[in-house]
């Protein structure tokens, strides 16, 4: 019995029964399908790991950023349009310039509202040119759309000289023209030697006369141009050329007679009487032949 088990177990050590090929490729395929399967655990182990390495609900921060941003500008523009502005349009603007630029260097107009052609500035720098190599007085042209920080034209010219030239000695022969367009007036100011040459009479006729009557019509061109030369034959001691020619505009009455009156009557009487007839009457009849042909 021993030597029986131990003749069968030695031989089953020493000689091996040699595996069929079938054995062999089920063995592999098993093998691939373990190295596939731990493959695959691994890629989806590590894709799990990535993602969850990711917040489970992500904050949008661009969208948040936009959002934020918008608000702040939205903030930003209505607290703009809310507050309350120093200065109050174009207006202010163009006076303050006035006052800060100066008078002008290379000529004698301050055209601040656009309103004069280049004919006109160059006939004015020729006129007052020669005017001033002549009799050393000097006048300034000065045009606004609207007064804002003054009353009215004189007071806006009396800031003017004042800021332009700050002493006596300097504004003595020196003259201020001031057109408003939008109020159609104006006002002529100066120094003591400018409004003596002038005189009095002058002054005042321009200032009624010549800048409002045509700034009226708007002729603002005519308006300066005829100005500095009414100022100009004053200085030099010329007759008055004069002012514009004012039409006499007669306002007629616009009540009728009662003559007038009872003929427009009966002619509006003729006229409600033929609509209501067509109203009524010619409906009618287009019914009533409408039913017959039935």
């Amino acid at each position: 019995m021993e030597t029986l088990l131990s003749s069968h177990s030695f031989s089953t050590f020493n000689n091996p029964k040699p595996s069929s090929p079938k054995s062999h490729l089920i063995t592999l395929q098993a093998k691939q399908l373990s190295v596939s399967l731990s493959k695959g655990n691994a890629f989806s182990l590590k894709g799990h790991t990535t993602q969850s390495s990711q917040p489970a609900f992500p904050l949008p921060t661009s969208r948040f950023t936009h959002v934020q941003q918008g608000l702040t500008a939205l903030a930003l523009s209505l607290a703009l349009s809310f507050t309350p502005l120093l200065h109050t349009g174009d207006a202010i603007a163009s006076e303050f310039d006035v006052l800060s630029e100066g008078p002008p260097k290379e000529s004698y107009v301050f055209d601040d509202a656009g309103v004069l052609s280049r004919v006109t500035r160059s006939d004015l720098k020729q006129l007052l040119s020669d005017l001033e190599s002549r009799k050393n007085f000097r006048i300034n042209f000065i045009t606004v759309r609207k007064l804002t920080s003054k009353a009215d034209a004189f007071e806006f010219a009396d800031q003017v000289l004042e800021k332009w030239y700050p002493t006596v000695e300097e504004g003595n022969s020196k003259g201020i023209v001031v057109l408003v367009t939008s109020q159609k007036e104006g006002a002529v100011t100066g120094g003591p030697a400018f409004v003596q040459a002038v005189g009095e009479s002058i002054l005042d006729a321009t200032v009624s006369e010549n800048l409002p009557v045509l700034a009226t019509e708007e002729k603002y061109n005519e308006a300066i141009f005829s100005t500095a030369k009414r100022l100009v034959s004053a200085i030099d001691g010329l007759p008055d050329p004069g002012g514009p020619q004012t039409k006499d505009n007669k306002r007629e009455s616009n009540f009728k007679t009662r003559e007038e009156t009872e003929e427009k009557r009966g002619q509006f009487t003729l006229v409600v009487g033929g609509l209501l007839v067509i109203a009524f009457v010619v409906p009618m009849a287009q019914y009533y032949a409408y039913v017959s042909k039935k």
